[in-house]
C-alpha cells in the first residue's frame, strides 16, 4: 500500500517510514501542508491512506484535512496530541476517517491504519440496488452512501455513514460496542472503543438529533427511530 505521511520532522518521519516500510508500505513523505496537497493531486495519486500530522510549519492541520478532503476520498488519519473529544470531533467533522493521540504505540498506529485501509477495500459493492432507509426525517441511500435530514444533505465520513447505516437497519436493537467495532472497524482490537465514542458523538452534531443515537450503559448503542 502506498501511504502519504505528513510530517514536518525529518527524524519522526525517518524513524516512522523505516518502521512502515517493514511492514510492507510505501511510504510517500511531505514536509508541509502545501507538499501534501500537491501530492494529492491529481485524485489522491494513488495513496491508501494518508497519515496527517497537525503541527505543520506553513498550514493548520486541521485546514490542511478540509483541504485533503476536497480533492480526494483517500482515507485520513490524523496524528494529534490533543485528546480532548471536542479536537476530535471538530477533525472528523473535517472528513478525517481516525485519529491517532501522541504519544503513540506503534501497533496502535499499524492497527489503525489496516482498519481503515480494509474498510474502504470493503465498500458497499451493491451498487445498481436501490435500497433505502427511512427513519423519520433522516434518509439513507445505501448504494450512493448518501443521508439526509428533512431534505438537507449532511456530509458524513465513510466511518460515520457506516455506522449510522448499521444501527439504522435494525431500529431499537443493541448493538454491543464490540459487534459494531467488528462490522464498522472489522477489527476486534480494544483500543478502537474510544474513537468509537467519538463517532457517536460526531454523528449525534452533524444530524442534530442527539437523541437518535441512545447509549446503552455497559453495553452498548442503538438508534431509537424518531417519529414522523
Amino acid at each position: 500500500m502506498r501511504l502519504l505521511l505528513v510530517e514536518d520532522d525529518n527524524h519522526v518521519a525517518a524513524a516512522l517510514s523505516a518502521v512502515l516500510a517493514r511492514h510492507g508500505f510505501d511510504v510517500t513523505h511531505a514536509r508541509s501542508g502545501e507538499e501534501a496537497l500537491q501530492a494529492l493531486v491529481p485524485e489522491g495519486d494513488g495513496f491508501g491512506v494518508v497519515l496527517l500530522d497537525l503541527g505543520l510549519p506553513d498550514q493548520d492541520g486541521y485546514e490542511v484535512c478540509g483541504k485533503i478532503r476536497k480533492r480526494t476520498s483517500t482515507p485520513v488519519i490524523m496524528v494529534t496530541a490533543r485528546s480532548d473529544v471536542r479536537s476530535r470531533i471538530h477533525g472528523l467533522n473535517l472528513g478525517a476517517d481516525d485519529y491517532v493521540v501522541k504519544p503513540y504505540d506503534t501497533g496502535e498506529l499499524l492497527a489503525r491504519i489496516h482498519a481503515v485501509s480494509r474498510r474502504t477495500s470493503h465498500e458497499d459493492t451493491s451498487s445498481g440496488i436501490e435500497t433505502e432507509l427511512r427513519l423519520g426525517p433522516v434518509h439513507i441511500e445505501l448504494p450512493t452512501r448518501r443521508v439526509s435530514v428533512d431534505g438537507s444533505v449532511i456530509q458524513l465520513t465513510r466511518k460515520e455513514f457506516d455506522l449510522l447505516a448499521l444501527l439504522a437497519q435494525r431500529p431499537g436493537v443493541v448493538f454491543r460496542r464490540e459487534q459494531i467495532i467488528s462490522e464498522v472497524w472489522r477489527t476486534s482490537w480494544e483500543g478502537t472503543g474510544r474513537t468509537l465514542e467519538v463517532h457517536v458523538a460526531s454523528l449525534r452534531a452533524k444530524l442534530r438529533m442527539p437523541a437518535l443515537i441512545e447509549t446503552v450503559r455497559g453495553v452498548g448503542y442503538r438508534l431509537v427511530a424518531p417519529a414522523g
